[in-house]
């Protein structure tokens, strides 16, 4: 299967994508609302709930549009980061809204939207009032995952 097939079944197949997928794939991280699914030997994540998507999506959206400078990004392109900094972004995040879990790249976060409905609470019932500023000393401390040398076979 080349990539724009697999591609295209991906998206045929999960039509409401989960946009915190790459940190649930890191296998640290979970959701009420979602959903594994496998296609030609790859590991995808659907949401079941539209709507906890799109809160979601306007969270993480307001992450990336106030992290640039904790990145240092000067823009952010379609919401497209790099996967390590989209990582350091998602889970840094999420700790930052439960300061009593460690900032650590393993650290397990059990239900993500649990968290952003928290978050949601605290800007009365509008994600858009949330102080996201709180969030970015965590985003920025968050280390990225260790990198894993592959041995050399002789």
């Amino acid at each position: 299967m080349d990539e724009n097939e697999y591609r295209s079944a991906y998206h045929s197949l999960n039509e409401v994508r989960c946009v915190f997928e790459k940190s649930i794939l890191t296998l640290h991280c979970g959701c009420q609302h979602h959903e594994r699914f496998n296609l030609a030997e790859r590991e995808g994540i659907r949401c079941t709930d539209s709507d906890c998507q799109q809160e979601c999506a306007l969270f993480l959206n307001t992450v990336r549009r106030h992290a640039r400078f904790a990145l240092h990004l000067t823009d952010i392109v379609g919401n497209l980061l790099p996967h390590s900094k989209e990582i350091q972004l998602q889970k840094g995040a999420l700790l930052g809204l439960a300061p009593d879990l460690p900032n650590h790249p393993d650290t397990p976060i059990d239900d993500i939207h649990d968290l952003i409905d928290k978050a949601k609470r605290m800007g009365n019932d509008d994600l858009a009032q949330f102080p996201y500023q709180t969030l970015m000393p965590s985003i920025v401390s968050h280390p990225p995952r260790p990198r894993h040398r592959r041995s050399k076979r002789k």
